[in-house]
This record gives structure tokens, C-alpha cells and sequence, in this order.
């Protein structure tokens, strides 16, 4: 029944996403496919609408189009440069510090923004033409933007951790935001260490200190924007506030960065990134409602207990069960983005991995991870070609200088999988 229902499932998943039907719609006809194996249509039918209404019926779930409004707002511009600037004051005396620059400024506004996209074009934007313009590589400089663009989706807050949590039953948030913040600056002090190696090499300069009155502008110019994650980020962990309480302070505190204190846009502009946040909170809650679906119809009719059954029937060492499940995800990655990825296969994975005795907050960290990963890796990460682009380089020429960030990723992502003390021990030393 499980092997049946899982070709039927996967055939009209592939059959009408290759037709360029909306991925939700065709998770949604792909599962009503494989519950009709096991009951009548409009049983089925009727269920489903049922578990997709219960799927968004949750509180939770506010805060989701509340940090996508913090982001649109934090994208509107002006921040980026007072990022860029302070970024500079924190690698200019490291080797290669246009490059350290383009890494600590895509970690501070990828966390921001909460988007990889948004800090890859706007920090990059900045920082690729000044890294030519001082004989740096392109290849190199597309690389260094690229690699360390994703950083923000670990970095909190962000929304794949939320995601995550719904889907995973009640995962705490802030566990995952502790643990995911250690797993995103792992990442960006990674890319930091290859980047100054290379730097080092080349010769390539750094940049002379701006002097202590200038210095303390910067500083007080990005103090502002910097203050968020401290508020939202400390507020859920000593239990000021809930996740979705911090989302709305995001909101009303970016909206004073924005229309008040840095004044980048009128107060006119508010409902052009209600629409924006509209546009997005649509597309990630139809998803949801439709991996909804998609998991009734799979527990009905005993695919994930097949597929567990499946890997564990490969190894019972955790070692080489994790091996797989990193392996899944990696190439998951590479043609899914973050969001549809986490609802589909959460359900199917977690439950593998909690029997080989993995935390659920650790998990959320490995999944993220590798998926983040994926989304410069090719043949269809996105994350590559639009830094591909940023830097007018050719994909092929960005891979290339990708090459050694991937190497000491993967490395990465091996310690973070077989060690769990290195991202468990902050959530852990605050109780969580």
C-alpha cells in the first residue's frame, strides 16, 4: 500500500510541477491522489479541507506576516549602508577586508531582513563593485557574497525556524534561535577563515582605520538596526514575550527606524509593504495549509512509516542514519526552496531521526542548515544565480571560486551534525 501510494503521490507531484501548475496546488492534488487509494474522493475531499483550515488555525502562526512586514520595511533601503559602514569598522584590519566587509554586513542584514536574497543584492550590491574596483578576483567576489548570504536564515529571527516549529509540533523557538544564531556565525566565521586565507595570498589590502570620531558615528548610525535583534532576540529568551508578541515589537520598532528615525521612506509607502507582506504571507500559508494535506495523506496510507522502515532497515548506527538524512536534504536543497522543503519533508524525517535519538531542536538546526546550503548550491539554487548576477559574473566563474567555501561548509555541517554539544549548549545554558 505505502510503495503504491508513494509512487502515485511522487508521479502527480513531478507530472504537474513540470505542467507549471503553483507548487501548492500540486501537493494538494498529488495527496488527494494518494488518499483516494484508501477511501472515496469525497471523503477525501472533505478531510482535506479539514486538515488545511486546522493547519492555519494556530496563534503561532502571526508570526510569520509579522517578520515578513519587519523585512520588507528593513528592505526599503538606507539600512544596508549603515551596515556596510559598521561592518567595515569590524574586519577592515583583516586580510582581505573588502571581502570581511561583504560577510559581516550580508550576517548583520541577512538577520535583519531576514531574506538571504535581499542581503545578497543589497549588501553585495554594495560591496562586489568596490571589491573589483580594488583588483579583488570577481570570481572570488561573487563567492564571498554568495557564501555568506545565507547566514541569515539561521541567524534569528527568521521565519524557517518558525516554520519549523509548527510543523515539527511545538518545537520551542527560542531554542532554535539560540542554536541557530551559533550555527549562522559558525558559518560566517567559516567563510571569514577561507576568505582571509585567500586574501592573504593575493595580497589583497585592508582597509585603514576610520579614527575614533568617525568610528563612533558609524557605531551610533547602526546601533538603531542592531538593536532589533537584541530586543527581539532577548525578549523571547528571558521571557518578556512570546515569538509572536517579539514579531509585532519588530514591526512597530522597524516602522520607527523606517518612517521616524532614519526616514528612508514616507509614511505613504506603509501599504506597499502590506501588499508585499500580503503577497509573501499568501504564498507560505497556502503551502502550509497544502503540506496539510500532504501529511494526512501520507500517514494514511503509511508512507513515512515505510520510509523509516526503509533507512533504518539501511543501518541502525545513527552515524550512517544521518549520514543519509543530511544527504536527503542536501540534494532537497539544491531544487526546493527553504519553505516548501521544511513542511514537506519535517514530518518524514524528524521522526527518523528522534529514533536514533536526535533533538528535535537539532534537527531543526541540521534541516535548516543543509537547506541553506542548498540554495547556493547548483542546479537550481537560487541564492547562486542572483549572486551570479550581482556580480556580473558567468554562474560557472562563481562556482569556481565557490569551490573551498563548500569544502569547509560541508565540514561544517559534519560538526554540527555528529557534535551536537557545539549548537545545543547555548540553548541548553538558558534552560531550554
Amino acid at each position: 500500500m505505502a510503495g503504491t501510494a508513494s509512487l502515485i503521490l511522487l508521479s502527480v507531484f513531478a507530472g504537474l510541477t513540470a505542467l507549471g501548475l503553483p507548487l501548492a496546488l500540486a501537493l494538494t492534488a498529488a495527496a488527494l491522489a494518494a488518499v483516494s487509494m484508501v477511501a472515496p474522493l469525497d471523503m477525501a475531499l472533505f478531510t482535506s479541507v479539514q486538515k488545511m483550515f486546522a493547519a492555519l488555525d494556530s496563534f503561532s502562526l502571526l508570526a510569520v506576516p509579522f517578520f515578513i512586514l519587519s523585512g520588507v520595511m528593513m528592505n526599503s533601503g538606507g539600512i544596508a549602508l549603515r551596515l556596510v559602514n559598521f561592518a567595515k569598522l569590524l574586519a577592515g584590519r583583516i586580510p582581505g577586508s573588502l571581502a570581511q566587509t561583504n560577510i559581516a554586513g550580508n550576517m548583520l542584514f541577512g538577520c535583519i531582513s531576514g531574506s538571504a536574497i535581499a542581503a545578497s543584492t543589497s549588501i553585495g550590491g554594495v560591496m562586489v563593485p568596490m571589491q573589483k574596483q580594488e583588483g579583488y578576483d570577481p570570481g572570488f567576489a561573487a563567492a564571498v557574497n554568495i557564501a555568506s548570504a545565507p547566514t541569515g536564515m539561521l541567524i534569528p529571527p527568521t521565519t524557517a525556524f518558525i516554520i519549523y516549529s509548527l510543523v515539527s509540533g511545538g518545537t520551542s523557538v527560542a531554542a532554535l534561535f539560540l542554536g541557530g544564531a551559533v550555527a549562522g556565525m559558525l558559518w560566517g566565521l567559516m567563510i571569514m577563515g577561507i576568505a582571509s586565507l585567500y586574501a592573504w595570498r593575493r595580497g589583497y589590502p585592508t582597509t585603514p582605520w576610520a579614527g575614533g570620531r568617525a568610528a563612533a558615528k558609524i557605531t551610533a548610525e547602526a546601533i538603531p538596526s542592531l538593536l532589533m535583534i537584541v530586543i527581539v532576540i532577548g525578549g523571547i529568551i528571558f521571557g518578556i514575550f512570546t515569538a509572536v508578541e517579539a514579531s509585532g515589537i519588530a514591526v512597530i520598532y522597524t516602522m520607527l527606524l523606517t518612517f521616524v528615525i532614519h526616514r528612508t521612506r514616507p509614511v505613504s509607502a506603509f501599504p506597499e509593504f502590506l501588499l508585499e507582506t500580503a503577497q509573501i504571507t499568501g504564498t507560505i500559508m497556502l503551502l502550509l495549509a497544502a503540506s496539510a494535506t500532504l501529511s494526512f495523506a501520507m500517514a494514511l496510507t503509511g508512507i513515512p512509516a515505510a520510509i523509516s522502515a526503509l533507512i533504518l532497515g539501511v543501518s541502525e548506527n545513527p552515524i550512517v542514519i544521518l549520514l543519509i538524512i543530511n544527504l536527503v536534504l542536501l540534494v532537497i536543497g539544491c531544487f526546493m526552496d527553504m519553505g516548501p522543503a521544511i513542511l514537506i519533508f519535517t514530518p518524514i524525517l524528524l521522526p527518523i531521526a528522534q529514533k536514533v535519538g536526535v533533538d528535535p531542536v537539532q534537527f531543526g538546526i541540521i534541516m535548516v542548515f543543509n537547506l541553506a546550503i542548498g540554495t547556493i548550491t547548483p542546479p537550481v539554487g537560487t541564492g547562486l544565480f542572483v549572486g551570479a548576477s550581482v556580480a556580473k559574473v558567468k554562474v560557472e566563474q562563481a562556482i569556481r571560486g565557490l569551490a573551498p567555501f563548500y569544502a569547509a561548509l560541508f565540514v561544517l555541517l559534519f560538526l554540527v551534525t555528529y557534535v551536537p554539544s557545539l549548537t545545543m549548549s547555548l540553548p541548553r545554558a538558558f534552560g531550554f
